[in-house]
């Protein structure tokens, strides 16, 4: 009790010491540190972490059949709407999925996976051939270092394009984490089977050949040349997949509104499964990235919202122009990295779980080097969020702390923390919050805590990987409209963006 007695008089010793400027005696020195120690212990353990409901909706492949129209219809959006922008063009996107309607939830779940592993093993390719770690493939007597994000068919959303003129409108992918835009064209020499007919350049009277010795060419990473002194592309994928043919400038149409003089590989030997698509459109950052050669029509500006497929029959959009930039945009700035102008680099600061900042996610774990190893990028082809393996194994450990009280389930895939909602409407789970330089992106739980089969297991929908280059998929980009402001080299986030 003698004890007792003295701890709960410390603190004012304490305080009367300090404000009196008078010595601490020494005979209490030992137990006044234990005291304060204790005191800020408690004070901070008992600050309540922060939860937010999720409402449980069983796995669903919620898949729009996708159609073929000859255009696009515009989708209103209060938070990027601007009638008065004249460089202005938003589209519908469909998910993937929309191609497999045979599928069941649970397969579509798992092909998503496969697709998801195929292409961080592609960007994480591409970084190491930008770093000088191995050279490029070789195809068609040239090779190229330009190699895709897109591993697979692994690109998640389309959206439908006029190539031509008059227009062909045709599903294309689309791409952060790729530049060159491309088309299957005949006549093929081989190529894979896609919704659409494939695109002739012979009917279209905007279609012009590019000359081997062309500036346009030569902004190529390596460029080929055929007998007819034609420039020559090759786009390689992580999975061995590729596409080769003729590089060329072609008129593309988006919702009537014309883009003249657009650099297109036209591809007439496409080798891979790139799952029905015509082609791909790159947005990536690099110098023939379709917003970089449209900079002057859409201001290098473009925005997209990406919906949570289980629980909305709402379609996702991309618009391109000044009206992209959202008004409630929260932005970070861009970074470089110096042997790879693909990718949208950011600085991940650090993550909270329920409030509490997760102490062992530091920047310097997922920092960018001088070098160009290691970084955060946002990508839109990636769904589940990669982590470097310290930051993900802390925040796993933390979302753990925090959803004791629920049922665990066994591990799935490459999800290692799973729980058992069976029977369950909604449950309460710690917030998770990711918080870049200038920007706090605070996720709605359906955007970390996933339904993987019909069954009632949820996973926490991050994973980690070695091979030090983090990033940031759709999964956890759902529901907010990301805007990527290339002229003012910064990335933003704003939430209910898709409302």
């Amino acid at each position: 009790m003698h004890a007792l007695s003295l701890t709960r008089k410390t603190p004012s010793l304490l305080f009367a010491c300090i404000f009196k400027m008078e010595p601490i005696p020494k005979t209490n020195t030992f137990l006044l540190t234990l005291t304060i120690l204790f005191f800020f212990l408690s004070t901070s353990s008992s600050a309540p972490l922060q939860f937010q409901n999720l409402v449980l909706n069983p796995l669903s492949s919620n898949a729009h059949t996708l159609s073929l129209p000859e255009s696009d219809s515009l989708l209103p959006d209060s938070s990027v709407h601007d009638p008065d922008a004249a460089s202005t063009t938003t589209l519908q996107l469909r998910h993937l999925d929309s191609l497999s309607l045979d599928k069941t939830p649970e397969q579509l779940f798992h092909l998503r996976l496969q697709r998801d592993a195929l292409r961080v093993k592609a960007l994480t390719s591409l970084v190491a051939v930008g770093n000088g770690s191995r050279a490029g493939g070789t195809v068609g007597g040239f090779s190229s270092s330009i190699i895709s994000g897109l591993a697979h068919g692994s690109g998640e959303y389309f959206t439908r394009i006029g190539v031509g003129t008059p227009p062909k409108y045709v599903y294309m992918v689309l791409d952060t984490g790729s530049d060159v835009v491309w088309i299957q064209c005949a006549p093929c020499r081989k190529c894979y089977s896609q919704v659409d007919p494939v695109f002739d350049p012979t009917k279209s009277r905007s279609f012009v050949g590019i000359s081997c010795g062309s500036p346009l060419c030569r902004k190529l990473d390596s460029q080929g040349c055929n007998s007819r002194n034609r420039c020559l592309y090759q786009v390689s994928y992580g999975d061995g997949s590729f596409t080769l043919g003729e590089f060329s400038t072609e008129t593309l149409t988006f919702r009537g509104k014309k883009v003249e003089r657009v650099a297109l590989g036209c591809g007439h030997d496409n080798e891979g499964l790139f799952v029905g698509a015509a082609g791909l459109l790159g947005l990536g950052r690099g110098k023939l990235s379709f917003p970089l050669q449209t900079g002057r029509q859409f201001n290098r500006k473009f925005s997209y919202c990406l919906v949570d497929r289980s629980a909305s029959s709402r379609p996702s959009s991309i618009v391109f122009g000044d009206a992209a930039v959202s008004r409630t945009a929260q932005f970070t700035p861009l970074l470089v990295n110096p042997n790879l102008d693909t990718f949208y680099y950011v600085e991940l600061l650090g993550i909270s779980v329920g409030g509490v900042h997760v102490a062992g996610i530091t920047a310097s774990l997922s920092k960018l080097d001088p070098i160009g190893n290691g970084g955060v990028i946002i990508d839109s082809g990636t769904s589940v969020t990669r982590l470097t393996r310290p930051a993900y194994i802390a925040l796993r450990n933390a979302f753990r702390a925090g959803t004791s009280k629920l049922k665990r389930a066994p591990e799935f895939s490459l999800f290692d923390t799973c729980y058992d909602l069976s029977g369950k409407a909604e449950v309460k789970v710690p917030t998770v919050v990711l918080h870049f330089r200038g920007a706090d992106m605070s996720l709605p739980a359906t955007n970390y805590l996933i339904p993987v089969d019909t069954d009632g297991r949820f996973c926490f929908a991050f994973a980690g990987t070695t091979s030090g280059l983090s990033i940031v998929g759709n999964i956890q980009q759902q529901g907010f409209r990301v805007v990527y402001d290339l002229a003012g080299s910064r990335v933003g986030f704003a939430p209910r963006g898709c409302e």
